[in-house]
């Protein structure tokens, strides 16, 4: 198999729509160099069998110190520093597993069952709060501060701080301001968490942050460096995949008011139409970057030592040689193997707090608002402008007839 001799080009458009791109490319190159917007030129792996090697691959490093060096030497920056960028995502093991092990014992399905009762009451009052309205933007109004407040709260965020929380993520996400705007973020949120850990070690409290900050794995503790980079992660990874699972996966329902009624009916089908959700909109379209340590060979590529590479999970997710009409939404899909949460050592510790939020986002709003539909023509809506996080700017919906 060979490669464009230039970089395939994604633009703007691109980010609307990315799925008519991903068919050519898993068609005529499925690993290919591509220059993303922004700039950036990497690798992209973009068929499902090729994107599930690419992610175990003993040669395709996610070392952190080793992604950025290769970046530099590409005239790129390292917009998060350090501070931010420390965590089991960007580690290989045997580093990647130690830093998993003392973060993991919070996050098993057993422990976030334990939160079904709060996360319930938080969804709520949100619901309430919307109730009174007949008109309301379901990702501002409730998909964003469900989740925020979920996760903020088992970090020990102030309710005052969590609004700068929302604004440092969309900022570092690909918010509107640009790589100025993502800095300023980043430094405002390691400022933030360098204060929050030395608060914590002083006056240790009933949070989540508390017990990282004073977890021992025998004699290994998480060091300052690490233990600010894991709440930034926590506390970034911990709402915004649940965001846009909330947000895209009501509006493939809207879109389809057969299967919105269907799944309303037969709340027994709400696990499996999650499921789905995540594969058709996946809420992480190209992961963050890893680098080759070595020539990869990927789906007959040869990947030379040195590059950055990135797996596009929308793709992978949209596979017709895995996914029989993978552009229909079938919420009674069986088998679905969707990569939305990743695959491998990487594979994302909070799946199970995205999948209760979700669960208990759609019972409540399918309970209280039966009759919801969009406000807008679903053509009007627009997607935010990131080539890693797929996900609505905003969804206006009436609420009631």
């Amino acid at each position: 198999m060979t490669t464009p001799a230039s970089p395939v080009r994604l633009d703007a458009g691109f980010l609307d729509n990315p799925y008519q791109v991903y068919a050519v490319l898993r068609s005529q190159s499925p690993v290919c160099v591509a220059e993303i917007p922004g700039g950036e030129r990497l690798w992209l792996v973009t068929r499902y069998e090729d994107v599930r090697a690419a992610l175990t691959h003993p040669a395709i490093s996610k070392d952190s110190d080793e992604i950025i060096r290769v970046a530099r030497s590409k005239g790129m920056g390292d917009p998060l520093g350090k501070s931010l960028r420390n965590h089991m995502l960007n580690a290989d093991p045997p580093d990647h597993t130690r830093l998993r092990k003392l973060v993991s014992q919070a996050f098993t399905s057993r422990v976030v069952e334990r939160l079904r009762p709060r996360i319930t009451e938080i969804a709520d009052d949100l619901i309430g709060a919307m109730s009174i309205r007949d008109e309301v933007d379901l990702l501002a109004d409730f998909a964003y501060p469900l989740p925020l407040t979920v996760i903020c709260e088992l970090l020990g965020v102030a309710p005052d701080d969590r609004d700068d929380f929302r604004a440092w993520s969309h900022a570092i996400t690909g918010g509107a301001g640009g790589y100025r705007a993502l800095r300023t973020a980043a430094a405002a949120m390691e400022k933030y968490l360098i204060a929050s850990v030395a608060e914590k070690r002083g006056r240790p409290r009933e949070d989540l942050l508390s017990l990282l900050v004073h977890a021992r794995d025998g004699a290994d503790v998480l060091s300052e460096n690490e233990l600010v980079s894991t709440a930034f992660l926590l506390l970034f990874a911990g709402h915004e995949t649940t965001v846009n699972l909330i947000g895209s996966g009501m509006l493939a329902l809207l879109r389809n008011p057969g299967t919105f009624d269907a799944v309303r009916a037969d709340r027994a089908l709400l696990p499996g139409a999650i499921e789905e959700f995540l594969r058709f909109e996946s809420p992480v379209n190209i992961t963050s970057s890893r680098v080759t340590t070595r020539t990869a060979r990927i789906g007959g590529v040869e990947i030379p030592a040195g590059e950055t590479v990135v797996v596009a999970l929308g793709s992978a997710n949209r596979d017709d040689s895995r996914f029989a009409g993978p552009d229909t939404l079938e919420v009674t899909r069986r088998a679905n193997g969707h990569l939305a949460f990743g695959h491998g050592v990487h594979y994302c510790l909070g799946a199970p707090l995205a999948r209760l939020e979700a669960r208990i986002a759609f019972e409540g709003l399918f309970d209280a608002f039966p009759a919801m539909t969009l406000a807008v023509d679903a053509d009007q809506l627009a997607w935010r402008q990131s080539a890693h996080i797929r996900g609505l700017r905003g969804l206006p919906v009436r609420l009631r007839p």
